[in-house]
């Protein structure tokens, strides 16, 4: 979940597991996007959208978690783990 600067904890964790939960429920192998709209008073959140594939925030998201993603989602698109 990125950027994470603005979410409380819970919050963090709450996107984090229901990121997990979509892609394994989508069969997505490798990087995905994934972009909610969260009530901060009552915990509710959507889903905008989902991008199975590496877009143009991936970027910012490599160079602020310091995860290289777009690495690391080549490897899994050749099938090397």
């Amino acid at each position: 979940v990125a950027p994470s600067q603005t979410l409380s904890n819970d919050e963090y964790h709450m996107l984090r597991k229901a990121s997990i939960d979509v892609i394994r429920h989508l069969g997505i192998i490798g990087e995905c996007n994934i972009q909610y709209t969260l009530d901060p008073f009552s915990q509710e959140y959507s889903i905008i959208e989902v991008n199975p594939r590496l877009s143009r925030s991936s970027a910012l998201a490599s160079k602020a978690t310091g995860y290289p993603l777009a690495f690391v989602a080549a490897k899994l698109g050749l099938g090397v783990s």
